[in-house]
């Protein structure tokens, strides 16, 4: 995937350039989306309209998208028709949080259970309305169907069958507590090129490939993968925390001083997945929060080493600014 046996090829194209050209490998394993429980609450109107009470809050991974997808696949409701609460403690009875990559893998899981109860409470007054055993419904895409017939009741039906006003029709709950933390992993190759004139870094190509467990949302994982390398890539090339020897006074307090990672910094990133289901989750997800942060710094620290490695370097200390890769390159 990554080009690593043709890698020497491309190094004597570098070397023809004066360049020096690297490639570095990485593998991690984390141990994530375990601890604390967490709690769903899924409240249902006489229109079948969900409003889902969580106290994971969404930070900009798309947590809304995910938890719309698990209640599509469990209760066949369209997006539009489900509403979602986070974080909002005069209405959320009880949360754990975000971190540690368990919002979908620990909420989502606690998603799935509600909705499960949701489907059985919701069963009992399909009975009622089919004129039917409850032994005899089954619920599938959306709707109660009597088994071996063609009669059936939709969510949304058995939901307005059951209000007489402006009560709920269903209110239902379920907590999900990880006995285990679930362990996600990967390998991560960078390859880039130095100029040993300037130690300016050019990362050339960037391949990684995890393993997630079970996907609910490749778009958003890929993103949150690429975020995680920018992340990783700030830290390993970019970002430094510099003091004023004296004083203490921290001189990289703002912007100005302080170098974050911008797009052009980044790489077109080649990215695969490896979807092993994982064993101590009920939905087979694995954690994926901070996969891309753990699996760049190194990946690319050990291509800058690869690459000085005809210069007697086998050692380089993060942040690798032009400065330090230039009196690396030139001692």
């Amino acid at each position: 995937v990554s080009g690593w046996h043709s890698f020497s090829q491309r190094k004597q194209a570098s070397a023809a350039q004066g360049k020096l050209r690297g490639i570095g490998l990485a593998c991690y394993i984390e141990r994530c989306a375990g601890g604390a429980p967490e709690q769903a609450r899924l409240a249902v109107d006489s229109e079948g309209h969900i409003t889902l009470y969580i106290g994971t809050m969404s930070n900009g991974q798309g947590h809304e998208t995910a938890f719309r997808q698990i209640l599509n696949e469990r209760l066949g409701v369209d997006f539009d028709d489900i509403s979602i609460v986070q974080g909002d403690s005069d209405r959320v009875e009880s949360g754990g949080g975000t971190m540690g990559s368990r919002s979908v893998p620990v909420g989502g899981a606690a998603i799935s259970a509600a909705a499960e109860k949701l489907i059985e409470t919701a069963r009992v007054k399909a009975a009622d309305l089919l004129e039917a055993a409850i032994a005899d419904i089954d619920f599938e895409q959306g709707k109660f169907l009597i088994v071996g017939t063609d009669r059936s009741a939709s969510f949304k039906e058995v939901a307005a069958s059951v209000s007489t006003g402006d009560e709920l029709s269903f209110d239902e709950k379920d907590s999900f507590a990880p006995g285990e933390a679930t362990y996600p992993n990967g390998s991560h190759v960078c390859e880039l090129e130095i100029d040993p004139a300037t130690g300016t870094i050019e990362i050339l190509d960037y391949t990684v490939v995890d393993d997630f467990g079970k996907v609910i949302n490749p778009l958003l994982l890929e993103g949150q993968v690429h975020g995680g390398i920018g992340q990783g890539l700030g830290q390993a090339l970019l970002e430094c925390c510099a003091y004023e020897a004296e004083s203490g006074q921290l001189l990289s307090a703002s912007f100005m001083d302080y170098t974050m990672p911008r797009a052009d910094d980044l790489p077109a990133i080649r990215f695969q997945r490896r979807e092993v289901p994982c064993t101590t989750n009920p939905l087979g997800i694995k954690g994926a929060g901070e996969a891309g942060a753990i699996g760049a710094p190194p990946a690319i620290v050990n291509a800058v080493v690869n690459a000085l490695a005809e210069r007697g370097i086998n050692h380089v200390d993060m942040p690798l600014t032009p400065n330090r890769v230039w009196r690396l390159a030139t001692a």
